[in-house]
């Protein structure tokens, strides 16, 4: 008997698995992608917050001038580009430099716009010789005077008329001196509102 040898059959031989070395990955630099996202995390803040600060500022009430509308301690956003592309109006609360030594800034509230003669007497105010009504007054003016209002200039007023250091007392604001106009107080949270403009001051019924 003839023993079957696997040399008889070739093709039954098992074949050769080649195998190739991979080579080794490199670990992944952690550290430093984490710094990349970090610093790129960072850059993205920086531009947002010039971008804001370009258009808006934060302010602090830091007196009782504009009671009941605002009180002290509250923060504002101020828009900065209100008077870009519009003018002020009457009834606008804004925020200018005032030349006090050392410089401050003031918010009141828009009364007289340029040309508008601004009378105040038995504690009534008129503009151009009509009554104006003003709901948001935390008491009526104990003083009288006239006031005609200069070109590029504006009459400012304090909510609170008898407590207020404004344009009865030092005159006119020069328009380029306005920061911009008050549009939110955004603290404290119980206080957080929008401060419109549907009570401006116009003329009464």
């Amino acid at each position: 008997m003839r023993l079957t040898m696997m040399e008889d059959y070739p093709e039954l031989r098992p074949a050769k698995v080649e195998t190739t070395e991979q080579p080794e990955t490199a670990p992944k630099n952690t550290f430093s992608e984490l710094v990349s996202e970090a610093i790129k995390t960072l850059l993205l803040a920086l531009v947002l917050y010039f971008a804001i600060s370009a258009v808006t500022d934060r302010v602090r009430v830091e007196n009782i001038s504009m009671q009941p509308t605002l009180y002290e301690g509250e923060l504002l956003v101020v828009y900065k580009l209100a008077y870009q592309f519009g003018e002020p109006h009457r009834g606008d609360i804004i925020v200018f430099h005032h030349n006090t030594e050392p410089p401050e800034d003031y918010i009141k509230r828009v009364i007289g716009l340029p040309g508008d003669t601004v009378t105040i007497q038995s504690g009534q105010v008129t503009i151009n010789d009509q009554v104006i009504n003003e709901p948001y007054l935390a008491s009526v003016p104990a003083y009288d005077g006239s006031w005609q209002v200069p070109q590029d200039m504006l009459f400012v007023l304090g909510d609170n008329r008898n407590r207020s250091s404004d344009s009865h007392v030092w005159g006119f604001v020069p328009q380029e001196s306005v920061v911009g106009r008050a549009v939110i107080i955004y603290w404290p949270l119980n206080s957080i509102r929008i401060l419109s403009h549907d009570d401006i001051v116009q003329a009464a019924p």
